[in-house]
Formats: structure tokens, C-alpha cells, sequence
């Protein structure tokens, strides 16, 4: 069994990245050499074998051989609730080709159809948590932003009928009628409103393989030489399929699988010719980014979306676009920018309910009322954070939170979005100085999150139990809350896959 490392070279200096997460991290040499080697497990990792001796010489300099930089970026990622890239610890990653771990992919139909169909095949087959963590990571900055871009580019190939893979071996003999009738397509898309309602209703942990066995299937359908009105809907309902897929990846803590899902959608809505659509993929990566702790890399997605969509998309899409924005800006500590986008999201959302429903997809009509002031009233919280706790932002969170957890308690569907938005106030009362009634909040929220499977929703609760604890652990209703929380949610997260 071998420790990971590189063997010791003279001339090496002390690793003061690693050291300073490290000495943060309040882990000792022997814990963090525990974690290493349970996390190896999983990922099947299994001649890893570290101890305190091993890590000592990481910290004094040794570079670690792969998968020792993945799974230390996963455990202080976890650790301290944003994404800790390989290169922030001071460490070398392994160069992977950007087929097993990056997305800048070829923008062509064929080459979509064949990358979702090989990467739904790979998690179906072998997606246990934690496997495909292991050909894996998440991209950021540059390398993530600009591939991104070409989203916006002319698209490669003429206008036409797009003759799926098979093409070249289907040329010379006589076209087949198309094996989807319209009720067919239509049902499709039903389909995939359901998957939609379901991931709302109950978390991304429920139904995520069904959502990927669909889009596999749909792969196959195009596959087949199709017309272009056909294959446009048919790549449509893929673009939508993988979105919600790397939706529900990111839901439950697989972030990797998420972005590459969330990228494989926006190449398909490409495909599809649906501008409206990739902009809201592009949002979804940009929330993402928020999570990982990376606000500047969300700003880059966000634009981008703003930036393709701006003359072909809804209002209702519009406001949500806005409050996204709003969300990113906070995180980077722009008031004044925040405050701005938030007016806007608000404004876009009036002018959709004064034109009514009827022109937005199925995608974008989760945007309620509640949902706008949920994003508005967190794009205040978390500005509070960044502000030194500034009771002013506090004063603007509150109402906007309070309205959103009342109009989400009586929905039926999204009941995710009501756990998450009662966490979210008792994050409040915690920066108003209020423990008894934050407990409160966290106690409603416990039944609800017990009955959702998601790892964001159970990771917001621990880390505001924990923030509880941690500044009123003598008050009563915070020490019952403790045990509570202990008989609901299971004691540790389950894996996630490396950042």
C-alpha cells in the first residue's frame, strides 16, 4: 500500500497554502489522514493508505500523486462550504483530456448526441456516488467561462436536415419515415414536466437516474435520421432532460457530474436553436458557482445569459436572470450593483404578471412571486454576511423572507423551495441576534427536509445549526434543536464527488 506521495526532493519549500487550510480547518495531522483514506474507498482508490507522517510531508512541501489532490480539494471544499480548488492547496493536478473532465467540447450535433449519450451511459452504468467523481472535476475561470462563450457563436453546419450519427450509413439506402408521430413528441415532453414537478416536490435524490434514463433514451431517438423539426424538439427535450439532471446532480452534492450535465444541455439547447433556454442553463451554472464559493466566475455565466437571451426571452425569464445577478453580486460585495439588479428582477417580474403566463415554457414558470422574493431576500442575507452582519441588509432580508416562506407554505409542489426559505429566515433571526426564534424556524424546516431527499437542503441545515451552536450553544431551544436535528438528518453528509 503506498501514501500517495512523490518521493522527497531536496530543494522543496513548506506547502504555506495547504498549511494555512490546514491550521483553518482545526483538523489534526491523524483526522485529515482518516478522511483521506475513507474517501479513497469510495472512490475505489483502494492502494491508498495515508497516515500523520504522510501528511506532515505534504504540509512541508511533498507534492501528493493523484487521487490525493482531488479528494484533499473535496474535503476542504466540504469543510469550509465553498469550492477549494487543487491549485488554492498549493498542489499539482493531473493534466485529463478534456473528453474525461473539461467543457470545452466540439459546438456540432453529432458530436452533442455522442457526448450525452457516452457520459448518460457511464452514469447509469457505473454512477454509484463517488465513482464518476473519480474522471471528474469541477472547471472554473477561465477555463469554464470562455468554452462557454461559443455558446453565442454562429452555429458550425448549414441550416438543414440533421441526419443524427448514423447518417453516413444511411445515405444510400431509402429514408425511413420518422419513427416519431407528434403524440408521440408530446408525450416526450409531458414527460419531462412531470420529471420537473417531481424534482420540485421531493429533491433531486428520488428520481435523478429516471431523468437520466430518459435522456438516454432520447439520444437514441436522435441517433436516427430525423427531420429538422423533429430533431429540433427532440434536442429541446434533451437540452431540458440534462438541465434537470445536473440539477438534481447538484441537489444531492455531485457537483462535477452537474456541471458537465449543465454543459451537455446548453450544447443541445444550441442545437435546438433555443436562446431563451440555454440562458436559463447558464443561470443554473452561475448558481452553481454562487455554492462553490466562486462569485465572480456566476457574474461571467450570468452575463453571458443576459447577454444571448436579451431579445428573445420572457419577462418572467428576464426578472429570473435579474435575480441571479442580484445573488452574484451580493457575493462579491457590490451593494449598489446588487440593489440595482434587484430592482430590475423586480420590474421584469411585474411587467411578466401584467402579460400573463401563457407565453412562458414549462422551465421558467417555477419563477413565482415566492421565488422572486426568496432570491431577493437571499441576495440581502448574504450581502449582510459580506457587510460585517450589517443590520441594514438584515432590515431589507427580512420582509422579503418572510413574504416568500408564507406564499411557499401553501405549495404543494415545491416544498424544497419551502425548506430551504425557512432555513434561509432562520439564518435571519441568527444575524438579528434571535436564537429561540431561529430554532423555531429550523424545527418547522426539520419535518419538511426529512421528507425531501436533498443534500442542499440537509447541508443548509447542519451549517445553520452548527452557526447556532456555535455563538448560542448555552440558549435552551439551540441545545434541544442540536438533538432534534441529530433524530432527523443522519450525522454525516454522504460523499460528494472532488471539487
Amino acid at each position: 500500500m503506498v501514501g500517495g506521495g512523490d518521493g522527497m526532493n531536496p530543494g522543496k519549500c513548506p506547502n504555506e497554502q495547504l498549511t494555512s487550510w490546514f491550521l483553518r480547518s482545526g483538523w489534526s495531522k491523524g483526522e485529515l489522514a482518516r478522511q483521506v483514506n475513507r474517501r479513497a474507498r469510495q472512490l475505489g482508490a483502494h492502494h491508498v493508505s495515508t497516515d500523520t507522517s504522510r501528511v506532515r510531508r505534504w504540509l512541508d512541501g511533498e507534492q501528493p500523486r493523484e487521487p490525493i489532490p482531488r479528494i484533499l480539494s473535496a474535503l476542504f471544499s466540504e469543510r469550509f462550504g465553498c469550492g477549494v480548488a487543487v491549485e488554492d492547496l498549493g498542489l499539482r493536478q493531473e493534466h485529463r483530456p478534456s473528453s474525461a473532465s473539461g467543457v470545452d467540447l466540439p459546438w456540432t450535433g453529432p458530436e452533442t448526441v455522442s457526448m450525452i449519450s457516452e457520459f448518460t451511459r457511464s452514469d447509469l452504468m457505473l454512477g454509484r456516488r463517488g465513482f464518476l467523481g473519480g474522471a471528474l472535476s469541477v472547471s472554473a475561470g477561465p477555463s469554464l467561462v470562455e468554452p462557454m462563450q461559443r455558446w453565442l457563436a454562429p452555429a458550425g453546419q448549414p441550416p438543414g436536415p440533421w441526419d443524427g450519427p448514423a447518417a453516413a450509413q444511411s445515405r444510400e439506402r431509402p429514408r425511413r419515415p420518422p419513427r416519431l408521430s407528434e403524440p408521440e413528441l408530446d408525450l416526450l415532453e409531458a414527460a419531462t414536466v412531470m420529471f420537473r414537478r417531481w424534482d420540485a416536490q421531493c429533491g433531486g435524490g428520488l428520481r435523478r437516474k429516471a431523468v437520466v434514463g430518459q435522456l438516454h433514451e432520447v439520444m437514441e431517438l436522435l441517433h436516427e435520421p430525423q427531420p429538422p423539426a423533429v430533431s429540433r424538439r427532440l434536442f429541446r427535450v434533451a437540452a431540458e432532460l440534462s438541465g434537470l439532471a445536473g440539477w438534481m446532480s447538484y441537489d444531492i452534492g455531485l457537483q462535477p457530474t452537474a456541471q458537465k450535465y449543465f454543459v451537455l444541455a446548453l450544447h443541445a439547447a444550441k442545437e435546438a436553436e433555443d436562446r431563451p433556454l440555454g440562458s436559463y442553463l447558464l443561470s443554473n451554472m452561475s448558481r452553481q458557482m454562487i455554492h462553490l464559493g466562486r462569485p465572480e466566475d456566476a457574474l461571467e455565466l450570468i452575463h453571458l445569459a443576459q447577454y444571448g437571451s436579451r431579445d428573445c426571452s420572457t419577462a418572467r425569464t428576464q426578472a429570473m436572470l435579474y435575480a441571479v445577478e442580484a445573488r452574484a453580486y451580493a457575493n462579491t460585495g457590490a451593494p449598489s450593483r446588487c440593489k440595482r439588479a434587484v430592482r430590475m428582477a423586480e420590474d421584469a417580474f411585474e411587467e411578466s404578471t401584467e402579460s400573463g403566463a401563457e407565453a412562458d415554457p414549462d422551465w421558467i414558470r417555477f419563477f413565482t412571486e415566492a421565488e422572486l422574493k426568496s432570491e431577493n431576500a437571499h441576495s440581502y442575507r448574504d450581502l449582510a454576511y459580506v457587510a460585517g452582519r450589517s443590520p441594514t441588509y438584515v432590515s431589507l432580508a427580512e420582509p422579503l423572507m418572510a413574504r416568500a416562506v408564507e406564499l411557499f407554505r401553501h405549495d404543494e409542489v415545491h416544498r424544497r423551495s419551502y425548506a430551504l426559505n425557512l432555513i434561509g429566515m432562520a439564518t435571519v433571526h441568527l444575524l438579528r441576534r434571535e436564537p429561540e426564534h431561529s430554532a423555531t424556524l429550523v424545527e418547522q424546516a426539520l419535518p419538511v427536509a426529512s421528507r425531501v431527499r436533498s443534500e442542499r437542503v440537509n447541508t443548509r441545515l447542519r451549517k445553520t445549526v452548527e452557526q447556532a451552536t456555535r455563538e448560542f450553544g448555552g440558549v435552551a431551544e439551540v441545545i434541544e434543536l442540536t438533538h432534534r436535528l441529530n433524530r432527523y438528518l443522519p450525522e454525516t453528509a454522504p460523499a460528494t464527488q472532488a471539487v
